[in-house]
């Protein structure tokens, strides 16, 4: 019923100023809260038309009355903790510049935050820092994750079998975020820490789950990507980099050598889904000098392949 009183909506408006949409209490069996919504989108539809404008679809106008729910106060509040990307204690100024709010909403934001716990204050500074509350979300996804659940004694085996670090990411927001690390021997701090997230052109994960797009959905996602060098070795030439996600589209398999950690060769192999779409990768790392190509092909990317192959599965 709906689509056909948005048509007729559309038409009577390309021929006349007058008719605006019905009245919510005119749209019999719908609740007058969703009736309201539909109203708004219908008007959308003919405010569209009467502009002379092309039809504008159903679609598109419920769209419109939905974003209506979006809450504003909510996506500033997480701007706000957003904005301890990269660093430990920030200023009200420094959060205000880097959030991109005014002051005064940068006050509020953190004075509500840090009494709910999620910031905490240094007393000398007055300087604000995230909170260990922060943890407490990450536990609870990666506790209840079925899939990391599932995958970690896969990759404890893996581990075992390669004798390197092995790390599980999920392929998330045009990126990689790392969900589960193993650490075989003591390397960096960092490079153990779940959470991270990393650029799809530069890292072999990344790659490996680029090869397992189409070519121009891959290409698309690198040309969108902010491209700045991890290190002296990065290729970021979109050339450069299409021609590493080819190769790998015809191995089954990415390797990135000093692209991302130098002195740090990864090898990974995309993660899918049953429809053969990429969720993820997982990735063997070692270090440049004691690994070789024959490790690589005889030790190295079989347990791999079988490995991710289970956690495919998994997921």
């Amino acid at each position: 019923m709906l689509p056909m009183q948005a048509a007729e909506i559309a038409r009577r408006a390309r021929g006349s100023r007058v008719e605006r949409g019905p009245d919510p209490a005119t749209i019999p069996c719908i609740p007058s809260s969703r009736a309201v919504l539909y109203c708004h989108a219908i008007r959308c539809i003919a405010s569209y038309a009467e502009a002379g404008g092309d039809a504008m679809s159903t679609e598109d106008g419920l769209e419109t009355a939905r974003s209506r729910l979006f809450v504003q106060s909510v996506e500033k509040c997480f701007s706000i903790l957003e904005a301890f990307t990269g660093t430990r204690y920030l200023s009200l100024q420094e959060i205000s510049q880097r959030s991109g709010h005014d002051k005064s909403t940068c006050q509020r934001m953190t004075h509500t935050l840090a009494q709910i716990g999620y910031l905490e204050q240094c007393p000398a500074t007055r300087r604000y820092a995230l909170s260990d509350r922060v943890l407490d979300l990450s536990y609870h996804l990666l506790r209840n994750h079925p899939l990391i659940e599932r995958a970690t004694p896969i990759l404890m085996e893996l581990r075992r079998a390669c004798d390197a670090r092995v790390d599980l990411s999920l392929f998330s927001q045009a990126s990689l975020v790392y969900a589960l690390r193993l650490q075989a021997r003591a390397e960096p701090y960092y490079t153990n820490l779940v959470g991270r997230r990393i650029p799809l052109f530069c890292s072999a994960g990344g790659r490996a789950v680029l090869a397992a797009l189409a070519e121009p959905e891959a290409r698309r996602l690198v040309e969108a990507e902010d491209r700045r060098p991890l290190t002296r070795f990065t290729q970021t030439e979109v050339a450069a980099v299409m021609a590493a996600v080819d190769a790998a589209r015809r191995d089954g398999y990415a390797i990135a050598a000093h692209e991302v950690i130098e002195n740090e060769v990864v090898v990974a192999v995309a993660l899918r889904d049953a429809t053969g779409a990429p969720f993820g990768a997982l990735h063997v790392a070692g270090e440049a000098g004691p690994w070789n190509d024959p490790d690589v092909t005889g030790r190295i990317l079989p347990a791999l392949m079988r490995a991710a192959a289970l956690v495919s599965g998994a997921g």
